[in-house]
């Protein structure tokens, strides 16, 4: 119910009361001499406004219930809405990042080979001109993974991490612990937490066992 059709139903109500009160008034203020007709008349009007009065009171009431259920329902409404569009967000950002990934695993090769030719430039110093070339294109490179969250995976001297590391092999190291990664033979890549290749490494296998060496 709109709060005018309320304020006219609550006026309505005043309007009866007000009624029952001039006729009460009106009642107390008649002569005795007219005796019992007029009271009885009074009594029936009286009786009316009542019947009157209970029913705008009741048909307020289901005025006020009918507006709480529309109101329950406008708000259960706007939060489904604001639920949607949360869901609708997180979606949209999902199939950007999945697309994102996609494209850069077949790029990664292209980056591999590239790495691969720049090495190779560093390798003739009359190509170092070459070689400054390849560096700068790499860096741009990287900086456009950088700006789509992409990150290189290089744990060389770290702790090997089979959710981000994949051993190609494992080899004695006399400086380095056992189970740290000793090269990263190629670098893997993930946006956000999401892995997109794994860096190929090897992994440290602790000092040689100077037993067996001497055996040998």
């Amino acid at each position: 119910m709109s709060s005018k059709d309320q304020q006219s139903v609550e006026k309505k109500i005043k309007e009866t009361y007000g009624s029952i009160e001039e006729e009460r008034a009106k009642n107390e203020s008649q002569p005795e001499e007219q005796g019992e007709a007029t009271t009885a008349e009074s009594v029936e009007s009286l009786g009316e406004l009542l019947e009157k009065y209970e029913a705008l009171s009741v048909s307020l009431e289901e005025e006020k219930k009918k507006a709480e259920d529309f109101q329950t329902k406008y708000l259960r409404a706007v939060a489904d809405l604001e639920n949607f569009r949360k869901r609708a967000v997180r979606e949209k950002e999902e199939l950007y990042r999945l697309a994102l990934g996609n494209f850069a695993e077949e790029f990664f090769p292209v980056i591999d080979n590239f790495k691969l030719g720049m090495a190779s430039a560093e390798n003739h110093p009359e190509a170092k001109v070459v070689s400054e070339g390849f560096k700068m294109v790499y860096g741009q490179m990287l900086d456009v993974f950088k700006n789509h969250k992409i990150e290189e995976i290089d744990p060389a001297g770290q702790d090997f991490d089979p959710q981000f590391h994949e051993s190609v092999a494992h080899e004695p190291h006399e400086s380095i612990e056992e189970n740290k990664v000793v090269q990263t033979v190629r670098v893997g890549y993930k946006i956000n937490d999401r892995l997109l290749r794994a860096a190929a490494v090897t992994v440290s296998s602790g000092p040689p066992d100077t037993a067996e060496n001497a055996e040998g």
